[in-house]
């Protein structure tokens, strides 16, 4: 356990300080034109659409009604792959996400999970950090989920971070092979397996070893979001969360929320978006504070499998790195956005994941 989570106290009095000083670090909301600056995670600069590093809200704030030219979409289309003919059509990606979603044998069973999403936030309220729920988010988790192999690997690696940008990461020995393990576990999966298979066939790794060394770097690979330190990675911004600027950084992840909120270290204030599927994975958009930090508008598949999200996540990195990948789960539409990492590599053509979470509406 990382000693940052001793200063419950400490941290929300400068999340209620920090509040009222900064706008989210992953916004635009108050950002338009704003300088560039390499220490942002995204940008809101007249230049970031040619970068492909804009801000997940870049055109609601800065340019409303706009969206990607025909142009930046057919030069992402083909972003990561040898040729055109290796690159990833619409309809495959709705295809091979179909069947992923039914590959999904370890999600939770409907009898597993029971959420209270209580108040549903209006747009114009997601921003204004009022609780307006006051019971959890989770009223039960079967936790014997949570002794499967990949959800077991997984819960592992969620204490292996320093939240706070700016702060080296120290990485163990132990750590390392966490890592090995939670990868070596998913692996296993018929989930990934299919997803190996699909990209082994568009010509993007030759071989599963290939497929875990490169998963391995593009999530788990260190690089700067402040200060030049080396502070963070894919997975612990998806996954964990981060602290960047007083506010909520990432956190995308069910059950790194539910068992903080177990603890009392997160506090659900409200949702703005509730999926339409009647089992699991669903998907929330919701509003939280974390030891008084606050998420404006977060987002997170809610009773899938640790492996679901992260091959999810991995496809869309890889299939649309940059701009909305759109997908179909049971029958229901669902678009992922991903970012790479512009500042730092760890090879030819090879970035690291900046973010990747689920849009929702």
């Amino acid at each position: 356990m990382k000693p940052w989570m001793l200063l419950v106290g400490v941290g929300m009095a400068l999340g209620c300080m920090a509040g009222h000083l900064y706008t989210a670090p992953d916004s635009c909301k108050g950002r338009c034109e704003e300088p560039y600056s390499k220490e942002d995670e995204c940008h809101c600069d007249t230049e970031c659409e040619s970068h492909y590093n804009c801000c997940e809200d870049y055109y609601e704030h800065c340019r409303p009604g706009g969206e990607w030219g025909e142009e930046a979409a057919r030069r992402h289309a083909g972003e990561g792959f040898s040729s055109s003919r290796d690159a990833v059509t619409d309809e495959e990606l709705l295809q091979v996400s179909e069947q992923l979603y039914g590959a999904d044998h370890n999600k939770a069973r409907p009898q597993d999970i029971t959420i209270n999403p209580q108040y549903r936030a209006a747009p114009d309220e997601t921003d204004d950090q009022e609780d307006r729920s006051p019971r959890p988010l989770y009223a039960y988790v079967n936790e014997k989920l949570f002794s499967k192999p990949t959800y077991a690997s997984f819960i592992r690696l969620l204490d292996n971070y320093q939240r706070a940008t700016g702060r080296e990461e120290e990485v163990t020995a132990e750590e390392l092979m966490e890592q090995d393990t939670f990868l070596r576990e998913v692996m296993k999966t018929e989930l990934m397996k299919k997803l190996f298979a699909f990209l082994h066939k568009k010509n993007r790794y030759g071989s599963e070893q290939e497929f875990l060394a490169d998963l391995k770097e593009m999530w788990f690979g260190l690089y700067s979001r402040g200060n030049g330190e080396k502070d963070s990675s894919g997975f612990e911004h998806v996954f964990s969360g981060e602290i960047k600027k007083g506010q909520v950084s990432g956190f995308h992840n069910w059950i790194r929320f539910y068992l903080l909120e177990k603890q009392g270290l997160v506090n659900y204030y409200s949702h703005n978006y509730d999926g339409p599927w009647d089992t699991y994975p669903d998907v929330l958009g919701l509003q939280f504070s974390w030891d008084g930090f606050y998420k404006e508008v977060g987002s997170a598949f809610i009773g899938c499998s640790p492996e679901f999200e992260f091959g999810v996540y991995t496809l869309c990195f890889i299939a649309r790195p940059g701009r909305a990948c759109h997908l179909s789960l049971g029958g229901h539409s669902i678009s992922i956005q991903t970012y790479t990492w512009t500042k730092s590599t760890y090879g030819p053509g090879k970035k690291y994941i900046a973010t990747a979470y689920v849009i929702s509406p």
